[in-house]
């Protein structure tokens, strides 16, 4: 196996090849769970993101590292059980999680990485028997702790494939207070000075305290596998990430979710010191339903695909930027929900 790394002479004499984006590795673990499909993902920058340089002297960029993530989600459109119903009362939820992420690069096969996020959401839903309420919440969300580890790789003068694999916790820094409504029958003070009619009143609400607390409450896993392929200008990856949940406040427990995302791209500028890349992007998600105290809402599962282009730059091996926008093409939901129109994502990172 003897053709791996897209090919760039030079510098040196080694073999040379461009950036990559792989932008969402560790899901729906960083600011909160999966919540009205607004899946938080938990940013790590591959480190193939600098694969213009062969995969040892990539590898050998060790120490620190410091970026920022944000993801931007609309969500407008209401569904029950799959079908698309009447917004009568123009509810929605804007939905901000930015990150801040601290990495450090121990050797050429393992790392670690910390994530905080802060969320932004506002939204407007209905109340009891037809009062609005609309509102803007800030704050942090749940701090995540990684772990990456290269399992195995080849490259050679053409292009190169490596399977990394990742490991984490979910820490709960993030205020949990609005599953507090989900316990509730009536449409009661949540303790932020907040309501919301309980499941099943007259005038349902697509937009629930699942959908809208910063954190779990709870310590949650994650287990992931990434693979990563290129060949002269040609590339694709693949990342599954499986997120394992624990009861957390308020007795309530996010269902386990699987998240992919991966795509074939390509390399549309290579240069010595710079490089862009362009790659169509298709992820999936299925969570099930949440429970809490015993009783499972059916208003909590989700099976959906997102399909949309991705752009990355870099800067030498420092700077990596990255970009995407994607749209539902398939959202299968549970019960009655608020779903996503779209979703924005972007990445700044610096190696030092």
């Amino acid at each position: 196996m003897n053709s791996f790394v897209p090919s760039r002479r030079g510098m040196r004499g080694r073999p040379r090849s461009a950036a990559t984006l792989l932008l969402l590795l560790l899901v729906s673990l960083a600011g909160a769970p999966a919540r009205a499909c607004d899946v938080c993902v938990a940013y790590t920058p591959c480190d193939e993101c600098d694969v213009h340089r062969a995969i040892d002297e990539t590898r050998s960029r060790l120490g620190l590292r410091l970026g920022f993530f944000e993801q931007y989600t609309q969500f407008r459109t209401e569904q029950l059980n799959g079908k698309e119903q009447p917004n009568p009362y123009g509810e929605h939820l804007y939905s901000s999680i930015s990150q801040v992420l601290v990495g450090w690069q121990f050797t050429r096969r393992f790392g670690v990485q910390a994530n905080l996020p802060v969320i932004v959401r506002s939204w407007r839903r209905v109340l009891g028997a037809g009062e609005i309420q609309t509102s803007t919440r800030g704050g942090i969300g749940d701090l995540v702790l990684l772990g990456n580890f290269l399992a195995w790789d080849k490259s050679g003068d053409d292009g190169l494939i490596r399977f990394d694999a990742i490991g984490g916790l979910k820490l709960p820094t993030g205020d949990a207070g609005f599953l507090a409504e989900e316990m509730e029958e009536d449409a009661v003070a949540d303790g932020h000075g907040l309501a919301r009619p309980a499941h099943g009143d007259a005038v349902p609400s697509g937009v629930h305290g699942h959908d809208l607390a910063f954190g779990t409450g709870s310590v949650d896993g994650l287990i992931g596998l990434q693979v990563f392929g290129s060949w002269h200008r040609l590339f694709g990856s693949a990342v599954a990430q499986y997120k394992i949940t624990r009861t957390g406040s308020y007795g309530y427990r996010y269902a386990n979710d699987l998240v992919w995302w991966g795509g074939p791209g390509a390399w549309l500028a290579l240069d010595p010191k710079y490089t862009f890349s362009a790659q169509a992007i298709v992820s999936g998600e299925t969570k099930g339903q949440d429970v809490q105290n015993g009783v499972s809402y059916d208003d909590t599962g989700m099976t959906s695909l997102f399909c949309g282009p991705a752009f990355a730059f870099t800067w030498g091996t420092s700077v990596n930027a990255e970009v995407a926008a994607v749209l539902p093409v398939v959202l299968n939901n549970t019960g009655y929900q608020i779903v996503p129109d779209f979703r924005l994502r972007a990445a700044l990172v610096w190696r030092f």
